[in-house]
């Protein structure tokens, strides 16, 4: 398929600049994948679409303050480093901007409120990812935590995050920080909710994935086939593991909170004929159309970019096996465009049944 076919136009007056008054006041589409038909309701509604026994997965990674203010040392030039994951080959992964004439070796002075705090660029990727190595004793999280910034999407326009985003631009759920996005389904719940939904009988489950590159990279070429993801890391709890494997046993639903669960499950899935195991790993997997899913029965989810892996993998799962789901999901995006619905991370909300 076409990039290009995941293409949709969208107002910027669409695009939702700030959190809902409440997590829970955003409005929810719903899509009934069988009939091809689509509901408008609230999300603080969202109790009325499961059934006791459903199991809800959701990514219960951080959002850490990864962009830092920086300078080159020599030059003195301003510097954004975006964090994006410690390498295996030591340092840490990042995105410089501007970064295009960096070079292996230039010092950069991270800008600290009370002392001086350096680093190297060691390498830099194909992809323009840099790795960079930090002074010796430095601790990048908690560096991270007093001095950076919350890295909202380029298209929430704001000169610098508020205060309000340390809070909302984060699940309550959210336990393990190592994420430069958040896995922005969960931002719906409120503890209140979550509390109400356990008590109707439905399951509440966790995973671990830290969202990098590889879900919000652009995808830059023609076919969607030739686009590569770059691995991000995920796992998966034991009691999680089993939880699924009885549900899907008994017949009851699995519901995954986010794309980013539901990708870590489908990985797992794959790897092991179809059942869920507990543990750690990496994933690059990318399902666009006519993708199946072996576990995911349901998913609930935001509104994506138009041509993003995102985007590609709600039409994969609208329609499992063809490539009639982009059809459903476009037009489910134009009628909540003349609705007045809000897009992306802090936007409303889809449930696809």
């Amino acid at each position: 398929m076409r990039t290009e076919d995941f293409s949709y136009s969208l107002p910027p007056e669409a695009i939702a600049q700030a959190p809902a008054t409440r997590r829970d006041a955003s409005q929810l589409v719903v899509v009934h994948r069988a009939s091809r038909s689509v509901e408008f309701s609230l999300f603080q509604h969202l109790q009325n679409h499961f059934r006791p026994g459903d199991v809800l997965v959701a990514n219960n990674s951080r959002v850490i303050p990864a962009r830092l203010r920086a300078r080159k040392v020599e030059g003195g030039g301003h510097l954004e480093v975006l964090l994006l994951a410690p390498s295996p080959e030591g340092g840490w992964w990042v995105m410089l901007r501007p970064g295009k004439r960096v070079r292996p070796q230039t010092r950069i002075a991270v800008t600290h409120p009370t002392h001086s705090i350096h680093a190297t660029v060691l390498d830099k990727a194909p992809d323009g990812r840099c790795r960079i190595a930090f002074d010796p004793n430095v601790d990048v999280l908690a560096l991270a935590e007093e001095c950076g910034e919350i890295p909202l999407p380029p298209y929430i326009q704001r000169e610098a995050p508020q205060e309000v985003d340390r809070d909302r631009y984060q699940t309550v759920y959210s336990a393990h920080p190592g994420s430069v996005a958040a896995p922005t389904a969960g931002l719906h719940f409120t503890p209140e909710l979550l509390h109400r939904l356990q008590s109707n009988g439905i399951e509440f489950r966790t995973i671990t994935l830290h969202v990098g590159l590889g879900t919000f990279a652009p995808v830059k070429v023609d076919r969607i086939e030739d686009h590569v993801m770059h691995a991000e890391s995920y796992r998966v709890p034991a009691e999680t593991a089993d939880a699924i494997n009885r549900a899907k046993a008994e017949g009851r639903r699995i519901i995954a909170i986010g794309t980013t669960s539901l990708r870590v499950l489908e990985s797992v899935a794959a790897a092991h004929h179809g059942r869920m195991a507990g543990g750690e790993g990496e994933t690059r997997l990318f399902l666009y159309p006519p993708a199946r899913f072996q576990v995911v029965d349901a998913l609930l989810t935001n509104f994506h970019l138009p041509r993003s892996t995102l985007l590609m993998l709600v039409s994969a799962f609208a329609a499992p096996g063809t490539t009639e789901g982009r059809t459903l999901i476009l037009e489910t995006y134009q009628q909540a465009l003349a609705r007045g619905l809000r897009f992306f991370s802090y936007g409303d909300a889809m449930l696809l049944l």
